[in-house]
């Protein structure tokens, strides 16, 4: 979790600073949509891999899809810190039952 949060703040500061010559910042300029549309092609990957048998085609296809959802929360204003919360709030919950 620690090397996630390390990862959101540098796409934080990519979207602050915008650096020329990154990838992520060409994501930013790009917009939303463009930002969506990656993060859908990245999921469909994954599950495309999911079906094979080859753990380094599949766990790099996992990585991409983290990376472009954290810049897509960014995006959004969120954080992925958000996320695990409301993950934490619904495990205790379904502790309860």
């Amino acid at each position: 979790m620690e090397f996630l949060i390390e990862l959101q703040e540098l796409i934080d500061d990519r979207k602050k600073k915008m650096p020329e010559g990154s990838y992520t910042t060409t994501l930013f300029r790009d917009g939303i949509n463009r930002v969506a549309q990656k993060v859908g092609e990245e999921a469909i990957e994954l599950i495309i891999e999911s079906k094979d048998n080859n753990p380094e085609l599949f766990l790099n296809e996992a990585a991409d899809l983290m990376y472009h959802y954290l810049v897509l929360l960014s995006f959004k204003g969120y954080r992925i810190e958000q996320v695990v919360e409301i993950l934490k709030a619904r495990h205790r919950k379904s502790l309860e039952h």
